[in-house]
């Protein structure tokens, strides 16, 4: 992973699973992802607020606003202040989708708090064809980025192929969600 963020200029995103994975994360990464299962882990939380590199931090499955952001604090209590929160989905009884995607939650945490929020279709559906509709609706409602799975052979993914797009659907998506950005950045 290293080797391919000198060649091709990517940041890597890992997720922590412990306290110890962060100093791995710190040594190769350059962000540190705290998932949905671990947003309530505050030795975890607290064990990134003494990190430098930036936290992604997943709502949890029934996370309420409030709760998603108090772990934050967690981080930012510790003297991080570089928190990006991302919407995941929540767990409901919809049977369509592996989560629902909170799409509401995105303005809500935009009018009450000064951190960024990014929106993660590919899990918040679970569903390939789901996942750009829904990018397209995160951008649409003022999400200030967007984290999806791409694969060149979805079909031979270890994990998470059923909610992956492939590189020429990314390339198209990534054209439609500017076009939006542009026309929602035009109107404030």
């Amino acid at each position: 992973m290293t080797e391919i963020r000198e060649t091709f200029g990517l940041k890597i995103v890992t997720e922590a699973l412990d306290e110890a994975g962060i100093g791995l994360i710190e040594q190769y990464g350059d962000i540190i992802q705290i998932g949905a299962r671990n947003m309530q882990n505050f030795p975890l939380l607290e064990r990134a607020g003494r990190s430098k590199l930036p936290v992604l931090l997943k709502r949890g499955m029934a996370a309420t606003l409030e709760e998603w952001l108090l772990a934050a604090e967690y981080i930012m209590a510790e003297g991080n202040y570089n928190v990006v929160l991302c919407e995941r989905g929540v767990r409901t009884f919809a049977q369509h989708t592996r989560n629902t995607l909170d799409l509401a939650a995105v303005p809500a945490i935009r009018s009450i708090s000064h951190l960024p929020v990014i929106v993660d279709p590919s899990h918040g559906s679970g569903n390939t064809y789901m996942v750009t509709p829904l990018a397209r609706a995160g951008v649409a409602v003022g999400a200030d980025g967007l984290m999806v799975e791409v694969h060149n052979h979805p079909e031979l993914a270890l994990s998470d192929g059923a909610q992956a797009l492939t590189p020429s659907q990314y390339a198209q998506l990534v054209n439609e969600v500017r076009a939006i950005r542009k026309l929602t950045s035009a109107e404030d």
